[in-house]
């Protein structure tokens, strides 16, 4: 409970079940991974189903890209963590989305098969949100030229929204449209509304342990400096009270153990996770801790924001009231009301529906 805690700081995670000692193996389970691989293969005369490393901030890093139709529009999905890559779960949810989009998952610097292709120390003082703001920017520029693209929609799920909040800042004329999933407004914010939820839910479950572990850290954040040991706590406890997962008290198992079946991610690839988490997050926690985009009145692009009803790990109140204030070309709030912070994941059909009705047509204004 408490590793979890720790790496889904902002959804990093931990395989730590997939180790060296223990990598599945058998016929029953090789046969498993063989049902999810027939199922996820595109067989579209007109698909797409590219799987490749190119250079990106001057390292090798990888990229997914899958879709029925190479002509409909191309989502850039940035994933969460840091160091918590979507490719190994994509196989759970993004099937459904690849019939109406071109959908682009990208192993950041230190994440997933990025991070074995590079030694971890010659990249070290390399692991910066401005860093990955480049890189995001120069992938985006590189699916744009590979797939004949003039625009792309970048999306980001909870510690993706950092970088592409920004990144739609810094390079607005790359993408037709923005959405937020899990949206990072300011960290501090978040670390205080997830704290009180959790001590609310202790003290509404009569649960003694919590009450006091929180108590410990009381004020959160208040003055004093917002530790990785306090974090632990904070998060821990609205995390078990269904904030990372709607009505699922303690997590989702769902989420962690995709690895197993993934048609993209072999044993070693899994472990890689749990190494680039361990890696990733004590370089870039000072800097997280400083994350706050309250000061963005006007945004240059149409804005989307994913909010789940029940998110305590990503709060979604100083999302929604950020957006009410936004000038932007465009913007639309969109609740999920039986989701937490695992949207694509609680709510397919709800995440795909939107998908289609509010940005696959600005999308498709924004031509090719």
């Amino acid at each position: 409970m408490k590793i979890r805690a720790l790496v889904l700081l902002f959804l990093a995670t931990l395989y730590s079940h997939i180790n060296a000692q223990e990598c599945p193996s058998g016929k029953s389970y090789e046969a498993a991974r063989a049902v999810v691989r027939d199922l996820q293969r595109i067989v579209a005369p007109t698909g797409i189903d590219d799987s490749y490393t190119t250079t990106i901030g001057g390292i090798k890093q990888w990229i997914n890209v899958r879709g029925h139709d190479s002509g409909n529009p191309v989502i850039l999905f940035l994933h969460g963590g840091p160091a918590a890559p979507l490719t190994p779960g994509i196989w759970e949810f993004q099937r459904p989305i690849e019939e109406y989009f071109t959908v682009v998952n990208w192993d950041q610097r230190g994440a997933g098969k990025t991070y074995l292709e590079t030694n971890p120390e010659e990249i070290s003082d390399s692991i910066h949100i401005d860093r990955y703001v480049k890189d995001a920017i120069e992938v985006a520029e590189y699916i744009r030229q590979r797939y004949g693209k003039d625009k792309l929609v970048l999306m980001g799920h909870s510690w993706g929204t950092v970088i592409g909040m920004k990144a739609a800042l810094v390079r607005p004329d790359l993408f037709s449209a923005y959405v937020g999933i899990g949206q990072v407004i300011n960290t501090r914010d978040n670390e205080q509304l997830s704290f009180q939820y959790g001590l609310d839910q202790a003290r509404a479950h009569h649960n003694a342990e919590a009450v006091a572990e929180l108590n410990s850290i009381a004020p959160y954040p208040g003055d004093t400096p917002i530790t990785r040991e306090r974090i632990i706590i904070a998060r821990k406890w609205a995390q078990f009270y269904g904030g990372l997962s709607a009505y699922r008290d303690g997590g989702a198992k769902y989420y962690f153990d995709a690895p197993l079946l993934s048609p993209e991610y072999d044993c070693k690839a899994a472990r890689a996770v749990d190494q680039g988490n361990v890696y990733t997050l004590g370089r870039i926690l000072p800097e997280f801790l400083q994350v706050d985009y309250k000061q963005v009145h006007k945004f240059p692009i149409p804005v989307l924001m994913f909010m789940g009803r029940h998110d305590y790990t990503t709060p979604s109140a100083p999302t929604a009231a950020w957006l009410e204030q936004v000038d932007a070309p465009y913007k639309k709030g969109v609740w999920f009301e039986h989701s937490a912070h695992m949207i694509p994941w609680e709510e397919p059909g709800k995440t795909l529906i939107s998908l289609l009705e509010f940005v696959r047509p600005l999308a498709t204004r924004a031509g090719r």
